[in-house]
């Protein structure tokens, strides 16, 4: 992997690389600079102590400063390469290990970072509901994904066609109306229908027929023609077969006329017990219930029953695609209207939101759960792809700045103890 993409897997850029590397070597330059006038103030403290003993002091500061600074020099330079270019044993200790470092690197990210309880308390503070109910309640983002779902609509319909869903369906559907007890159904039907005595506008309209075909010419005629054949052939010298049809479409008209014009008639009460008695013969009659179930069979059973299926499927479907293409698409104001309502509902329902937001959690610490060790690996085989210079370069770059600040450190601490020694010698031992 080359320095700009490393640069690119850290978050550096160009520029930001550019200003490490210059700090980095000014703080290099500077420890450089306080090891080189350690050695000289050793140097001179040194060839003056004995005119000015407390030189003495200045001398074994600057003695342990310079082995404080070289041994951290050391340190340091080991982490990233050989020193001097030798072959020291437990040098370049980066470079050498960068397999054991990837590898800990993802174990780490895995067990410290991806762990189930700190993912579940971050993802908890996330309002994830919020922001779909945000999103949503857009109108130009909710136009968009009904255009997104319109979109898809023709490929989902021939993905139903072809998982033979619809068939499936309209055998289901088949199936549980085959299950519809008929003549029950028909009977409850009846007595919704025969309610506050509804069923009598039926009868009323019967008369209406009736009295119709009384006064149709033609039928007059025919059933005139009928009482001459039955009547004997003298009867017929007096025209009696007119004087009949007379009486009978007289008598026959005054009746309806009686019965339309009384609520209470006899023949009414006559109907209402003769739709009782049909009405209970289809609660409980098994003949009744036979026969309808028979008459229902077969005509589930015809053909004509799944080629309307069909057809109606087809009809549907050349609706839904030619309105889903079109300019001023129902489809998709109806489902932007709806998506704006679903977002405007969820912003104000807290509980919904509660709920949404505890199911996101669980859904994305499972998958992040189930998908950490693979993380994890991802990290570790990114870093042993990583070329062994650059990688080493990256990395003193981004932190060797601090670690030159160990051989100020080390000189520091190296020098008081050597004054804390010198001391000690001078007062011990009276040199």
């Amino acid at each position: 992997m080359t320095q700009p993409e490393l640069g690119a897997a850290t978050g550096d850029t160009s520029g930001a690389m550019q200003g490490k590397l210059a700090a980095l070597r000014r703080t290099k330059l500077l420890a450089a600079a306080a090891l080189a006038l350690c050695v000289i103030v050793f140097a001179v403290a040194k060839s003056l102590e004995s005119s000015h003993p407390w030189l003495g002091f200045v001398a074994a500061f600057a003695e342990a400063a310079t082995i404080g600074g070289l041994a951290d020099w050391y340190a340091v330079v080991a982490l990233f390469r050989r020193p001097l270019g030798l072959p020291i044993p437990h040098t370049a200790i980066i470079p050498a290990n960068q397999n054991r470092i990837a590898d800990n690197l993802g174990s780490f990210i895995e067990a410290n970072f991806l762990a189930p309880g700190p993912v579940r308390e971050k993802l908890r503070e996330v309002d994830f509901a919020a922001l779909v109910a945000d999103w949503l309640s857009d109108h130009e983002r909710a136009a968009g994904l009904s255009r997104f779902v319109a979109r898809l609509v023709p490929q989902t319909l021939t993905a139903i066609e072809k998982s033979e869903l619809r068939g499936f369906v309209a055998n289901r559907m088949l199936e549980q109306v085959d299950k519809v007890r008929l003549a029950p159904l028909a009977a409850e039907l009846l007595s919704a229908f025969t309610q506050d005595r509804r069923h009598q506008k039926l009868f009323d309209e019967f008369t209406r027929v009736v009295g119709r075909f009384l006064s149709d010419e033609q039928a007059l005629a025919a059933m005139r023609e009928k009482i001459r054949e039955e009547l004997p052939s003298l009867f017929n010298l007096f025209r009696a077969d007119a004087y009949l049809l007379k009486k009978i479409v007289a008598s026959s008209g005054a009746l309806l006329e009686e019965i339309r014009n009384d609520p209470d008639h006899p023949m009414r009460e006559e109907f209402d017990r003769f739709v009782e008695t049909f009405i209970e013969r289809l609660k409980s009659s098994k003949d009744y219930a036979r026969r309808a179930e028979k008459l229902k069979r077969d005509f589930l059973a015809r053909t004509e029953i799944r080629d309307l299926a069909h057809d109606v499927w087809e009809s549907m479907r050349a609706f839904i695609e030619q309105d889903a293409a079109a300019p001023n698409s129902m489809i998709r104001q109806h489902l932007t209207g709806m998506f704006v309502e679903v977002g405007k509902h969820l912003a104000g329902d807290e509980r919904i939101r509660a709920d949404m937001n505890q199911g996101f959690v669980v859904a994305l610490a499972s998958f992040v759960e189930s998908q950490k060790s693979g993380v994890s690996k991802f990290i570790a085989d990114q870093v042993k792809r990583w070329d062994l210079a650059q990688l080493t370069r990256l990395i003193e770059t981004n932190i060797g700045r601090d670690l030159q600040y160990i051989r100020f450190n080390g000189m520091i601490v190296g020098g008081l103890a050597g004054i804390v020694l010198y001391a000690m010698e001078v007062l011990f031992l009276g040199n």
